[in-house]
């Protein structure tokens, strides 16, 4: 019993010991530095910044920006609303959501699980902009291309690249 109860204590202590902290605001960026660990991150309103070589869990936006620094790491989804996506040789592997921000996906980036664009199911006065998915010559993305919406898809030459599925995006080829 004595032995149960030690080796349950030294598997608590692991974990707590490497488990990384939650970020989170409603109001306001955040930024995670080059090399620091987190756990969930998000924002309702603000941007969101992983620095180069830092790992998070998973990134959540509502209103802002996010943007992954080279050698960044999430290891579940990145999600928002309104406001551009961009990996900048990061990794993401939970895939990407959004349903009104453009994605730039650079050159050795690597996403998997697949890009998915929802539809506005939200009011709107007026034209809508067609959200911009680039997906650079070099970059990987692993998955379903799932489009809910007419997009405009830039997919570079030397660009790795899932199924494409749903509305037919307007394709533009890019060196």
């Amino acid at each position: 019993m004595v032995r149960y109860v030690a080796t349950l204590l030294y598997a608590f202590s692991a974990v707590a010991l490497g488990a990384a902290a939650d970020m989170s605001r409603i109001n306001g960026s955040i930024h995670v530095e080059p090399g620091q660990q987190a756990g969930d991150v998000s924002t309702v309103n603000g941007s969101i910044t992983v620095g180069s070589s830092a790992q998070v869990h998973e990134v959540e936006t509502v209103n802002g920006s996010v943007r992954l620094a080279n050698g960044a790491q999430i290891g579940g989804a990145l999600e928002n609303v309104n406001g551009t996506l961009s990996i900048d040789g990061g990794q993401v592997g939970g895939g990407i959501e959004t349903v009104n921000g453009d994605i730039t996906v650079a050159s050795g980036s690597r996403v998997d699980g697949g890009i998915h664009v929802e539809k506005n199911r939200g009011w709107s006065v007026g034209k809508q902009d067609r959200p911009r998915v680039t997906i650079e010559s070099g970059a990987v993305v692993n998955g379903t291309l799932r489009f809910d919406r007419e997009v405009d898809l830039y997919v570079g030459a030397g660009a790795t690249v899932g199924p494409v599925e749903g509305v037919p995006p307007l394709r533009h080829a890019i060196p």
